[in-house]
């Protein structure tokens, strides 16, 4: 006859298991390296508190945010003479120094981006590296497979690089064709196998197609769209989705490409003979201006791969080192407590600080949890503009020193816990060039209004942020 357990048993076994849930987080956090932000810690510990059961198989599959070996992108080159504090931020941060690049293309409209994403494959005489977050099964999805197949089967060596849980979300395009054609296809920690080695919650976001890489005609085509018909034309009934990206050539490819083999190679993907490599420039050797845009780039990694949280400490830097403005554009905007308070003094002080977002996203969640930053910083005078459409861009721009361009959103996600990229951008054409973008997307948005908040919906803001953004 089993025993039965009173109250007192109960309540003691509760306490044992949640002592050992807490003493394994801890040796966890300590052995992996794992440097949370306070309120993400005390999310964690407050979980394991009340829900010791499911929060620590929760913490074990999805709580590590860091590899345990970083990688570490930066040269021994020094930088330049006179180089600027953003420059001088993400070498410090372990960063390549600046290369050269030139015919620098900001895409105005998916129409654009569109002709160029075609002109960096359709112009690959040697190699296409590709990695996407989501390859979309629409007409665009399938166009972009069947251009990856054509080079293929023309000889050039094709690798694509897909997320698992973008493969899932997306609707995944039917890759058999690149396949059949000879390309190589790995997906990036599939979500329903080896959880234990990258982490399901870990996602690559990035988002990159390098076309040649080593060759004197290399190509880049970044930003923040994925593969798929909205980011790009839209489908009938459904508009286009406004998003950011650009193209552009030169020996900065090679950062590009440094960070693809090495995700490609994490990944499992299979090797293959690597392209010539051009020799590594020192900040100052910057190539001759050949084409319109010609300047120096820096590749910013961000994700569980480096050893700092790279962007979010680029953006706080921005948010203090800023005297004139701060022009900042994301889908979402739910910023940690140092970033927001980095942000709001900004504006306090007489920066202008200006902040692009949809007026209603694709995700619900974030449009809630959003609304405590967004009153900080209005009532800091910062300005927010909201836009009638589905924007999906990230950009920054500090001043006339420097834009950042890429994949990385402005939430947790994106800051702490993917794989993310974005390229600055050091030189005055580059800079304009990216300011011209905001200004036309700005034009067709409103500003925001200040409110306050009544007592549900700053709790109901408060129990979303900390259940959707902080754990």
């Amino acid at each position: 006859m089993l025993p039965v357990l009173t109250l007192a048993h109960w309540l003691s076994l509760h306490g044992l298991v949640t002592a050992i849930a807490l003493l394994i987080y801890v040796i966890t956090a300590h052995v992996l390296g794992q440097r949370r932000q306070p309120a993400a810690a005390v999310a964690w510990v407050l979980f394991i508190l009340l829900i010791p059961y499911l929060a620590l198989p929760a913490f074990l599959v999805f709580g590590s945010r860091k590899r345990v070996r970083a990688l570490r992108l930066s040269g021994r080159h020094p930088l330049a003479e006179g180089a600027s504090w953003a420059e001088q931020t993400a070498v410090a941060l372990r960063q390549p120094a600046p290369a050269a690049y030139h015919a620098l293309a900001v895409h105005a409209d998916g129409a654009a981006a569109q002709a160029a994403l075609w002109s960096v494959i359709d112009g690959a005489r040697h190699s296409i590296d590709l990695c996407t977050f989501i390859i979309g099964r629409d007409r665009f999805g399938e166009a972009v497979v069947e251009r990856l197949a054509a080079r293929a089967r023309a000889g050039v060596a094709v690798r694509l690089m897909l997320d698992g849980m973008g493969a899932l979300m997306g609707g995944r395009a039917d890759l058999a064709p690149l396949l059949a054609a000879g390309g190589n296809v790995v997906t990036f920690v599939p979500p329903l196998r080896s959880p234990l080695r990258g982490r399901t919650n870990l996602r690559n976001h990035r988002k990159l197609l390098i076309a040649d890489a080593g060759r004197e005609h290399q190509r880049l085509w970044c930003g923040g769209r994925n593969l798929a018909s909205e980011y790009f034309e839209g489908e009938p009934g459904k508009p286009a989705w406004h998003d950011l990206s650009f193209d552009l050539r030169g020996p900065f490819v090679q950062q590009a490409n440094a960070l693809f083999r090495h995700d490609w190679r994490f990944a499992g993907g299979r090797p293959r003979l690597p392209a010539p490599m051009l020799p590594s420039l020192p900040g100052a050797a910057l190539s001759a201006p050949q084409e319109a845009g010609a300047g120096r780039a820096q590749l910013v990694a961000s994700g569980p791969d480096q050893g700092d949280d790279t962007v979010q400490s680029m953006l706080v830097t921005a948010a203090y080192r800023a005297r004139r403005r701060l022009l900042l554009v994301t889908p979402y905007f739910v910023p940690d407590a140092a970033l927001l308070s980095a942000l709001c003094l900004a504006a306090r002080r007489g920066v202008a600080v200006d902040l692009l977002l949809p007026a209603r996203s694709n995700h619900r969640m974030s449009d809630i949890a959003r609304g405590r930053a967004l009153r900080a910083l209005l009532g800091s005078g910062a300005r927010v503009w909201l836009a009638p459409h589905m924007l999906h861009a990230k950009l920054a721009i500090v001043d006339d020193v420097l834009a950042m361009a890429g994949s990385a959103n402005i939430d947790s996600r994106s800051l702490f816990l993917n794989y993310e990229l974005m390229v600055a951008f050091h030189d005055t054409p580059a800079i304009d060039a990216f300011a011209r973008w905001f200004e036309q997307e700005k034009a067709l948005a409103r500003p925001a209004a200040p409110a306050r908040a009544g007592l549900l919906r700053d709790v109901g803001e408060g129990l979303v942020l900390w259940v959707g953004f902080q754990l």
